[in-house]
């Protein structure tokens, strides 16, 4: 594996040494190690001080300029990181002669070809923080830790890493590795959601084929003429939400796509639209009746009433056996579930006792009957009837979910076709979340974009340390 260079200091300054009887080999080229010390560093660590004198060489006193022989003109003290040797760091101390020619007046120091390119630690130290880096699983500061680097550092060498994989001129990214028939598209929320990125995966590999900043017709615009109109020509089908830009643009530059919104953002639209609104609006309903337990009943019930019939019966099944089980932010055990009823019976209360809740339910059963339909003129009969359904009612919510049926109705039966969900995408989203959290924040967007390009490029083992076992 090729690796690449940046830059480093020595950060942690070292007290008064202690004599060492032995000399340990650095098996570095035109380097002699002649002592070593063993010191202790601010951090309390060991470190091993190798001195030593580095071999000159018949080029160092030849002019680059002239060809004409070089003198010593000047001596300068080097210090450069080495490998660590279990715990213990190592520093590598010499004297760098200053080459001056007569002729021309040109100087030079003398070249340390073990010496990483724009850094002050050797070779070797740099390729085993990049090989560390490049396993994708160490964080930067796990890494700093190991090798004894500085945080910053790590960064710059695992960023210059990316870059070489994925750009092909340190910006550009490089193109899709094979073609794609179906694309997934999303935002995500970048610096506290203060302002927007968007990410174009394959759907078949997961693979993040493209980043950019806003969530707009621009991103699909840059990201077609990245890949060229004869890639795209491969592509059926794009998994979107319901963000109509997406949709849009992809229609006017490639109107051969097919546009597919999942069951995943279909039901994310009733929940948090239509079930909380309605839920809040009945509460307070009952609450200007004065029918205030029937109000203080619907306290506390999003939980219960956007979750899945069969999700209630498998938190209640856990319940009984003495499980611990997780309801939105608070855990539950089997003692506060018998203090209350289950959740499958306060669910069947609620829907029982309120018209509305009761429609709720049949509408969500009906959308999840639609999306197993087996071809499109059947899914088109099914959405056709929950349209009917949520027009009837006259609820300004439900009338308003009808309307974003109709409006993506082609894009919503496709999904009988073209069998693609949004789950590769929300575990791109999730792994996003994951690798904001463990750099506590990225504040170089370009290095957290290449990150995440190479993190959907990471398969994801399960106990890694079991399976190499078993292999």
């Amino acid at each position: 594996m090729n690796y690449i260079q940046t830059e480093l200091n020595f950060q942690e300054e070292t007290s008064e040494p202690a004599p060492c009887v032995l000399k340990i080999p650095a098996l570095l080229p035109g380097f002699t190690n002649t002592d070593t010390l063993v010191c202790t560093t601010r951090s309390k660590r060991e470190a091993y001080c190798l001195y030593g004198e580095l071999v000159t060489q018949p080029s160092d006193m030849t002019c680059p300029e002239c060809g004409g022989t070089m003198h010593v003109n000047n001596h300068r003290d080097t210090n450069l990181r080495h490998l660590p040797i279990g715990s213990a760091l190592t520093n590598l101390r010499f004297d760098r002669k200053q080459f001056y020619c007569p002729c021309c007046h040109v100087s030079k120091m003398q070249a340390a070809s073990f010496q990483a390119k724009g850094h002050r630690i050797t070779i070797q130290l740099y390729n085993y923080a990049r090989d560390l880096l490049s396993k994708g699983t160490y964080t930067l500061k796990q890494v700093a830790e190991i090798t004894g680097l500085g945080k910053n550092t790590v960064k710059d060498i695992d960023k210059k890493r990316l870059q070489e994989l994925y750009t092909t001129d340190g910006n550009t990214l490089i193109q899709p590795e094979q073609p794609a028939r179906y694309l997934g598209i999303d935002e995500f929320k970048l610096h506290n959601g203060y302002r927007y990125a968007t990410h174009i995966i394959d759907m078949d590999t997961g693979h993040i084929l493209w980043i950019a900043y806003g969530k707009k017709k621009q991103v699909v615009y840059d990201f077609i003429d990245h890949v060229g109109s004869e890639w795209m020509d491969g592509v059926e089908a794009v998994a979107c939400d319901m963000n109509s830009d997406f949709q849009e643009a992809f229609e006017e530059r490639c109107p051969h796509i097919q546009p597919v919104f999942d069951y995943f953002h279909i039901v994310k639209n009733f929940n948090e639209k239509v079930i909380s609104a309605v839920r809040k609006d009945e509460q307070k309903r009952l609450s200007e009746e004065g029918n205030e337990e029937a109000a203080k009943a619907l306290k506390r019930t999003r939980y219960i009433l956007t979750s899945k019939r069969s999700t209630l019966q498998s938190k209640d099944e856990s319940a009984r056996k003495g499980e611990v089980i997780r309801k939105g932010s608070k855990l539950f055990g089997s003692e506060d579930i018998r203090r209350k009823e289950g959740y499958e019976a306060k669910y069947d209360e609620l829907i029982k006792e309120n018209e509305l809740l009761f429609t709720l339910d049949l509408v969500k059963e009906k959308i999840s009957e639609a999306y197993r339909s087996e071809n499109e003129p059947q899914m088109a009969n099914a959405i056709t009837d929950i349209i009917d359904m949520c027009n009837a009612t006259g609820n300004s919510h439900l009338k308003w979910f009808a309307s974003m049926l109709e409006s993506h109705f082609e894009g919503i039966i496709a999904h009988a076709t073209y069998k693609i969900s949004a789950g590769k995408i929300e575990g791109i989203n999730n792994k996003i979340k994951t690798i904001r959290r463990q750099g506590y924040g990225y504040p170089d967007d370009e290095y957290f974009f290449l990150k995440l390009f190479d993190a959907s490029r990471h398969a994801y083992i399960r106990n890694e340390a079991s399976h190499k076992v078993c292999d």
